[in-house]
């Protein structure tokens, strides 16, 4: 194709994104950088486990004079755990469910010993026992594992390694308000990893809007309608953070912290369910191939807005700014005055974003009733 023969810059097969080769295969599950992230991200949580482990076989070792306390490191390993919600509760529940399934296990060597069918008795007990206590099926497995260990490692003294087991479990929850895992910086990264989404989502949908093009909307929505797990990581990021921060001496401070960031995702999760919502409406509106320069400058504003919330989570001292930026854009969400010529539908997106306005302004700080006062009565 010749010079003169090429499509003009605007043409969308200079508009669209280049392609880049992905690894796939064995290669993007065994490159190195992936390894090393994973352990680097599991750091801390290594080594709690490895601190309370040893000080609770230590302990029951040398200080009880147990001769050989496995149940100490395995209940205090399996309580732990390497997922990132080592929250109290969690890890009390898990501890509660594999003292259940010793307890269960010494009872039956007491008075049946140890065989093969005592064995198999004592999984039978173990998880029905469990499953009556707790709904949680992790709950019934740790009493189950827990329960056979007792009855493959026998010893001279009954109870002794219910005794080993509740060492573990304190000894893991010591640990968990001793030496926690830092949860404030992977939970403002978590968060800040959601409002990025939700940025490359804006940023589609405005690009959609700008040229009408109905491939950029359904990507856009596609994008908008991915954010939920993010929300819900995060979500169980702050949660398990706060929990932690409220028996933690060395994280109390955190407390307002997680405070304000449970607000920051309350109402991101409510602005991200209507960027889902004007997601469905651009792609409708593209369907005619016009382009809404209008707005896609209230969205791009909006999304503008958001990035200072972004900024936000790392330093507070941007939420003002954040406030400000959103409540120029929502003072001008008047849908008869934006979109009044034009179509039912168009007024419908403006009208679509007065929402998302209210759920910005309040994530970044605002109170719900200013927040709304800052809306056009329409």
């Amino acid at each position: 194709m010749s010079a003169a023969d090429s499509p003009p810059p605007d043409h969308p097969e200079h508009l669209a994104p280049q392609t880049a080769a992905i690894v796939t295969g064995w290669r993007a599950r065994w490159h190195p950088r992936i390894g090393i992230d994973r352990v680097l991200a599991s750091g801390p949580a290594i080594v709690q486990i490895v601190v309370a482990a040893t000080a609770s076989f230590s302990f029951a070792h040398y200080v009880l004079g147990h001769a050989a306390p496995l149940l100490a490191a395995t209940v205090t390993v399996s309580s732990l755990g390497l997922v990132r919600d080592a929250r109290p509760r969690r890890v009390l529940e898990t501890v509660i469910g594999m003292v259940v399934g010793i307890l269960v296990a010494e009872l039956i060597v007491l008075v049946a010993g140890i065989g093969w069918w005592q064995l198999g008795l004592t999984l039978a007990a173990s998880l029905v026992v469990a499953r009556f206590l707790s709904p949680q099926p992790a709950f019934a497995i740790a009493a189950a594992v827990q329960s056979a260990i007792v009855m493959v490692i026998p010893v001279s003294v009954p109870f002794v390694r219910m005794i080993d087991g509740i060492v573990g479990g304190v000894a893991a929850l010591l640990v968990t308000a001793l030496l926690p895992r830092s949860p404030l910086r992977t939970v403002t990264r978590e968060g800040t990893q959601l409002l990025a989404a939700f940025d490359s989502a804006i940023t589609t949908l405005v690009q959609a809007l700008r040229r009408g093009d109905p491939a950029r909307a359904e990507r856009g929505l596609a994008k908008a309608r991915g954010l939920q797990s993010l929300v819900d990581q995060w979500r169980a990021g702050v949660e398990s953070g706060s929990e932690i921060a409220r028996i933690s001496p060395f994280l109390r401070r955190q407390r307002p912290e997680f405070q304000r960031q449970e607000r920051v995702r309350l109402h991101l999760d409510l602005a991200t369910r209507n960027l889902r919502v004007i997601g469905r409406r651009v792609v409708y509106l593209c369907d005619d191939r016009h382009p809404r320069p209008i707005a896609a400058d209230l969205l791009g504003e909006l999304a503008a807005g958001a990035r200072l919330i972004s900024d936000a989570l790392g330093d507070i001292s941007y939420e003002p700014a954040a406030r400000e930026a959103i409540r120029a854009v929502a003072g001008r969400l008047d849908p008869s005055v934006l979109a009044g010529r034009s179509s039912a539908v168009d007024q419908t997106l403006i009208g679509a974003l007065r929402p998302l306005a209210v759920d910005l302004m309040t994530a970044a700080g605002m109170p719900a009733d200013e927040a709304r006062a800052a809306i056009p009565r329409v």
